[in-house]
């Protein structure tokens, strides 16, 4: 898997710059603070299953889409930086 896009990117290139909407407009719209808007497009905040719904409805997309863009943003890099070498596979097999 390549290294998926952060879901505020994906708002930012698909939403906001196409149609020259500030994040103060987009967040108005959401009914979240300009703030917290800021920190989910610029990558540092992710997408709550809160926002999921606030995103379906002003955006589109269904909420399960925006949270699964963050579960494999996430997932993607916790893989580049999580060290798995000590983990042991544990055998269920019956006895």
């Amino acid at each position: 898997m390549h290294n998926p896009p952060h879901p505020g990117e994906f708002i930012r290139e698909i939403y906001l710059e196409p149609f020259d909407l500030s994040i103060r407009q987009l967040a108005k719209g959401l009914g979240v603070s300009p703030s917290t808007l800021s920190r989910v497009v610029k990558g540092q905040s992710g997408v709550t299953p809160e926002m999921a719904l606030r995103l379906s409805k002003g955006l589109g997309r269904s909420p399960e889409s925006w949270l699964l863009m963050q579960s494999h943003y996430d997932l993607w890099h916790a893989r580049q930086n999580t060290d798995l070498s000590q983990i042991q596979e544990l055998n269920f097999d019956a006895a």
